[in-house]
């Protein structure tokens, strides 16, 4: 079994590390778990470059870090060497039957030289020097026509598919249907990459999606943030392989997911006024803001519910497998009512790594009595209630990331204020 991480980002793109080189990208794969990796931003000529440079091929269409760039930061029991495959996201914001429509998109590709020829067209389109994920007026069914034409062995996903503002069915700029969207070239859409603010079961309630396969990815703006979602593929580690996978279904086992409370939008609200709302209150409220008169921004729970068919609890019969988790540090932190990104949580994160394995295999598969002698009662205790699912939910909004809390007042962490049944201020 792989898990893959498909849809990160260099740090060529805005509000990125400047730690997402191939080098930090393959050392935290390796923590992480994560055995395919994809490269993020293919666009950009200098990272193109770069990945030319410091990459070296691999299993038919994917590639390693070169032996002599690896970075020795610490030993990981088990680590294995990840393979890239490369991978880039495109804003596309264009005009559309009179509303302006912003929607991302990942695409994935063979190999550099296919990277190389759809960039050298997509120059004549717009700028790909200035950012990672390029800003194109270029409507989307154009550039799912340009990729196919170019390289019919592309895979093209539509990204984090209910982001409010820039996603397929976002509440501000989306659209209502697939075919809305990509018209007579729909039936090359075969995946859709569901996003932070949304899971399998949310998406299950919308008929008109059956017939794709779901997957999830991090989003990695920093190499720690790999594997917070990623796909669980039983394929022959190969592009055909994982193209099969994603366009058919054929050994996609699963995904990993956030608790999609936990994602930046997922109810509705407004940050600056610091209130959460339920699709209820938004409506109740007219869609603007009762403390400063602005619009509410619409959250992923509410788009979902404006599109679903279906009631919440139905189960898709041929669903995938699907785990939430939560990233190891952050449970360390909470077993020991401490920051995750503080120094102490970070040592002892790097012990556990060092004495147990991989992040991903501690969190889902070793066993219990194992993390309690390396890392005691209370992590162990964390890492169960996360995989039995015990855990409050606070959640996020307006771009704001919710909490998940394994330990409740008292516990651990200290209490969560509250402003009637519908808001809270954290």
């Amino acid at each position: 079994m792989y898990i893959g991480d498909l849809h990160i980002h260099s740090r060529y793109s805005r509000a990125t590390s400047k730690e997402c080189t191939p080098e930090h990208l393959d050392l935290w794969a390796r923590r992480k778990g994560i055995h395919i990796v994809g490269t993020g931003d293919f666009t950009h000529p200098a990272w193109r470059e770069e990945l030319a440079e410091k990459l070296e091929p691999a299993e038919e269409g994917l590639y390693v870090l070169k032996q002599g760039r690896r970075l020795r930061e610490g030993t990981v029991p088990g680590e294995g060497i990840p393979r890239f495959v490369v991978t880039g996201e495109i804003s596309s914001i264009y005009k559309n039957n009179g509303k302006v429509r912003k929607v991302h998109s990942l695409i994935l590709l063979p190999g550099l030289e296919d990277a190389q020829r759809i960039s050298a067209k997509l120059e004549q389109i717009g700028n790909l020097c200035s950012d990672g994920r390029p800003i194109l007026g270029l409507d989307c069914h154009d550039l799912l026509e340009i990729v196919l034409e170019l390289c019919p062995g592309a895979v093209f996903v539509p990204a984090h598919i209910w982001t409010p503002h820039f996603s397929l069915f976002g509440a501000f700029s989306g659209f209502d249907a697939v075919e809305e969207c990509f018209g007579d070239l729909t039936p090359y859409i075969y995946a859709l990459e569901t996003g932070l603010s949304s899971d399998p079961p949310m998406n299950w309630r919308v008929s008109a999606l059956d017939r794709y396969q779901l997957i999830s990815n991090s989003d990695a703006h920093s190499p720690a943030k790999l594997g917070r979602e990623a796909n669980l593929f039983d394929i022959p580690l190969s592009y055909e392989g994982l193209s099969r996978a994603i366009q058919t279904g054929e050994g996609l086992s699963g995904t990993i997911e956030f608790f999609p409370e936990e994602g930046k939008y997922h109810m509705d609200g407004h940050r600056k006024c610091g209130l959460c709302l339920t699709p209820e209150d938004t409506m109740r409220y007219g869609g603007v803001c009762p403390v400063c008169g602005r619009k509410i921004t619409v959250g992923v729970s509410h788009r979902i519910g404006e599109l679903a068919d279906r009631e919440e609890g139905y189960i898709r019969p041929d669903a995938k497998a699907f785990e939430r988790l939560v990233p190891l540090p952050e449970v360390i932190g909470a077993s020991r009512g401490r920051s995750a990104a503080g120094v102490k949580v970070q040592r002892e994160y790097m012990h556990m790594l060092e004495e147990l394995g991989p992040e991903c295999d501690i969190l889902r598969t070793v066993p219990a009595e194992e993390i309690r002698r390396v890392s005691g009662e209370r992590t162990a205790e964390g890492i169960r209630r996360l995989r039995a699912g015990e855990v409050e939910r606070i959640p996020g909004f307006d771009g704001q990331y919710g909490e998940i809390c394994l330990f409740g007042e008292g516990e651990a962490a200290g209490p969560v204020k509250t402003v009637d049944n519908n808001i809270r201020i954290r």
